[in-house]
C-alpha cells in the first residue's frame, strides 16, 4: 500500500468501498514546526462521476484500486456514445460525451496513442497524451519579422481548441499543442 505522497494524478484509489480516480494532487507544506505536510487530493467517483477532495498526511496509506491501464485507439462516436479499442486484444470499449467531458474536442476518428483506465473489465477513463499535433483552422496573418518571444494571437484549432500562438504563426500550420495547460509548445 502506497503512502499519499506516492500518489499521482490518473490513480485510482479505495475509500469507504468507492474506487476514485486521482485528477489533482495539491501539497501543502506548513510554516509551523512539528505540523505534518498534507497532500489534498481532487479525486472523481469511478460509477456516479461526483466529485471529492480529502486531504491526507504524509504517512497515511491508501489502498490502490484494481484498475488496469492499456493502450487503446479512439474508434468513431455514434450519437452520445464514442467507441475506444483496446490495440491488444481488440476488445472494443464505450464511453459516452459526459465521460469524456473536455477531452473530447482533442479526439478524432481514428487517434492512437491513448491510455484508457479498465476497471472490472469496464474502460471508466483515458488519458490523452502529454502532448498532440493539430492543424490551425483559423487565425490571424502571421506578420513578418515577428520574433518567437513577441506578443501572442488565438488561434483555432481542429476540434475547436483555442490556444494562444505566437505572431509569426500562420493558418493551415500544424503546432504540436501540450494537451494539459493548453499551450503552444512548437511547430511540428
Amino acid at each position: 500500500m502506497p503512502k499519499a505522497p506516492e500518489i499521482k494524478p490518473g490513480h485510482v484509489i479505495e475509500l469507504d468501498g468507492n474506487q476514485y480516480k486521482i485528477s489533482k494532487v495539491d501539497v501543502h507544506s506548513p510554516s509551523a514546526r512539528g505540523a505534518a505536510t498534507l497532500y489534498k487530493m481532487t479525486m472523481n467517483e469511478l460509477v456516479s462521476k461526483r466529485k471529492r477532495e480529502e486531504a491526507f498526511k504524509g504517512d497515511d496509506f491508501l489502498t490502490l484500486a484494481d484498475a488496469a491501464t492499456c493502450s487503446m485507439q479512439y474508434l468513431f462516436s455514434e450519437g452520445d456514445m464514442h467507441t475506444f479499442m483496446d490495440v491488444d486484444d481488440y476488445a472494443q470499449h464505450m464511453l459516452s460525451t459526459d465521460d469524456l467531458g473536455d477531452q473530447l474536442a482533442w479526439l478524432h476518428d481514428g487517434m492512437e496513442g491513448l491510455t484508457g483506465l479498465v476497471v472490472n473489465d469496464v474502460l471508466v477513463a483515458i488519458e490523452l497524451p502529454q502532448s498532440l499535433v493539430k492543424q490551425i483552422v483559423e487565425t490571424a496573418p502571421g506578420i513578418k519579422g515577428a520574433s518567437a518571444s513577441a506578443r501572442t494571437k488565438p488561434a483555432l484549432l481542429e476540434g475547436g481548441i483555442t490556444v494562444q500562438v505566437p505572431e509569426y504563426i500562420e493558418q493551415g500550420e500544424r503546432i504540436k499543442v501540450n494537451t494539459e495547460s493548453r499551450k503552444f509548445m512548437s511547430r511540428a
